[in-house]
């Protein structure tokens, strides 16, 4: 059994970590701050070939797969989450078409997406759709050549700066999640529009809206899969990406341990620095044995999908590495702000940002709690045996 990565992952985690110090450190703060979408570094992502790291290379990509993603998306958190989403957007807005488009919709976005010529989204999330994803209300009806698209689509990730979009509408109204159908929707379809943006409490460098549909005029061709059959393509989706969120929320915990240490080597109290205190150390030491737990967790979910194991056994692996991650990621911004004091408190440093935007990670792509009910499933069937 080998925990360590090959020769061309190594690269790649150079690479991308060079990235994130020399240009993605530099700019936090300031996405923070206006809220506006980095192009600048979706360029740099671009030139260094970043965007394409988790696709294949029939399509253009680097062939590193989700497993190479991860180790972006983690070199990337550890300045800045937002930076870290942008490369997850790249994958969560287009595996659907991995997995279930045909040949012609793969070759006309995929490599599009991995050249970073054009930028996708997913969108499932409705007002009174989150969590019970099979409540959704947008519809879609059959109509000659074409599917007509009604209702909207809530908290939508990079929805204003993407060219086209992976939808989830109902084609059965009253059947649950065996009537739920996916669509592509390009950014120009008759009837649709991106509305408001969201005002968010961080991540605020990718923009969230939402999307509204009036009658839209959506080509048949651009459906994904059977029709009523999109819900299991949807859950093979978010399943895939588990890891990557894991990814953000590992690399989340590792960036506020590595400040709040510099932090501890510099500040002094009662004649020395703060890590000469055994309580800082003992802090320190449980958030260093966790990170090593999730970057366990995070990367053997990773394997699994790169493996081609997407399915119900699979599923509670990739539930815990996004569960352990991302409360890790909570708990490393909460105790490494402690340490600093009021310094971590001030929107003056870091750890103010790390402490809001790690606070989405255990909402999105499936909430904490989504999460333990995958995990207990598995153990009351029997997928995950202790005996």
């Amino acid at each position: 059994m080998n925990f360590e990565f090959n020769d061309e992952q190594k690269a790649l985690q150079q690479l991308a970590r060079r990235v994130a110090k020399e240009k993605v450190a530099p700019r936090a703060a300031e996405m923070d701050e206006t809220g506006e979408y980095p192009e600048d570094l979706f360029q740099v992502f671009r030139e260094t070939g970043l965007v394409g790291v988790g696709f294949p290379e029939e399509y253009g990509g680097s062939g590193l797969g989700i497993t190479g993603l991860a180790i972006a998306v983690e070199e990337m958190a550890k300045y800045c989450n937002s930076s870290a989403l942008i490369l997850l957007l790249t994958r969560l807005g287009t595996s659907a078409i991995f997995f279930g488009g045909t040949e012609e919709q793969k070759q006309k976005y995929l490599p599009k997406v991995a050249a970073g010529e054009m930028r996708s989204a997913f969108a499932l999330t409705e007002p009174g759709a989150g969590s019970d994803s099979a409540n959704i209300r947008t519809t879609a009806r059959r109509d000659g050549d074409h599917y007509v698209l009604d209702g909207s689509k809530h908290w939508i990730s990079g929805a204003t700066v993407a060219d086209f979009f992976i939808v989830a509408a109902k084609t059965k109204p009253d059947v649950g999640n065996r009537g739920m159908s996916a669509f592509i929707v390009d950014k120009d379809t008759p009837g649709f529009r991106v509305g408001k943006a969201n005002k968010k409490m961080g991540v605020k460098g990718v923009p969230t809206a939402e999307l509204v549909f009036e009658g839209a005029r959506v080509p048949a061709a651009n459906l994904l899969g059977k029709e009523n059959e999109g819900f299991k393509l949807i859950m093979k989706n978010l399943n895939s990406l588990r890891p990557v969120v894991a990814a953000r929320g590992l690399g989340t915990a590792e960036g506020c341990v590595a400040y709040a240490m510099q932090y501890a080597r510099e500040r002094e109290t009662f004649g020395k620095n703060l890590l000469g205190h055994q309580a800082i150390q003992f802090m320190l030491a449980e958030l260093a044995m966790s990170i090593e737990a999730a970057r366990l967790l995070t990367y053997k979910a990773a394997q699994l999908v790169d493996d081609g194991q997407y399915g119900k056994q699979a599923a509670p692996y990739f539930s815990m590495a996004k569960a352990f991650a991302t409360e890790l990621a909570n708990k490393a911004a909460y105790d490494c702000l402690q340490i600093m004091g009021s310094y971590g408190y001030s929107s003056e440093y870091p750890m103010e940002r790390y402490y809001r935007d790690a606070r989405q990670l255990t909402i999105v792509e499936g909430t904490s709690q989504i999460q333990r009910i995958i995990m207990a499933k598995a153990l009351i069937d029997g997928d995950i045996n202790y005996g």
